[in-house]
């Protein structure tokens, strides 16, 4: 949802807060987004893409990014400046959290209707040590060198979606 070391890509409630732990040697991305072209398909209203990314928002466990229909939440995140990706940090309870993302780098204007066109630069499969412990999900670092922009597919059960 992915951020790589920026923040939560994609959140839920958390039952404990915990700050965002960045592994040494490495930095937050956060400052680097560009919020005017931040973009989240299927989000709540209530419940958006900023209450992930955004510092303050994302270490209250009483906010969080919620998809407004189904399990898949697909989010665009662009920076103001070419960046290098290492690591991601989800957090969320392990029965209601993301279990998979696929991380699309330098992907622009991807919708549902095109996601599954392009191959994932990354599919991170997360447990609970990702989504209850804040423990950070090393990338594919050699795909994340030059990345402008990163789109995000947050799926619990893609095969029961494409079965409609």
């Amino acid at each position: 949802m992915a951020a790589a070391n920026a923040a939560a890509a994609a959140a839920t409630p958390s039952p404990a807060p915990a700050a965002v732990q960045v592994p040494r040697g490495q930095v937050d991305l956060v400052d680097f987004i560009d919020w005017s072209g931040v973009e989240c398909l299927n989000q709540d209203s209530s419940h958006n893409i900023a209450n992930a990314l955004k510092q303050g928002y994302r270490d209250d466990e009483g906010l969080y990014l919620a998809s407004d229909s189904d399990e898949q939440l697909l989010i665009y995140i662009p920076f103001m400046q070419v960046v290098k990706l290492h690591s991601a940090l989800f957090k969320g309870p392990e029965e209601e959290g993301p279990k998979t993302v696929k991380l699309f780098s330098n992907k622009e204007h991807m919708g549902f209707s095109n996601v599954n066109d392009y191959p994932p630069s990354d599919s991170l499969d997360l447990s609970s040590n990702h989504l209850v412990e804040n423990k950070p999900v090393t990338l594919k670092y050699v795909k994340f060198q030059n990345v402008r922009s990163v789109d995000t597919t947050n799926m619990k059960d893609l095969k029961k979606i494409e079965e409609h």
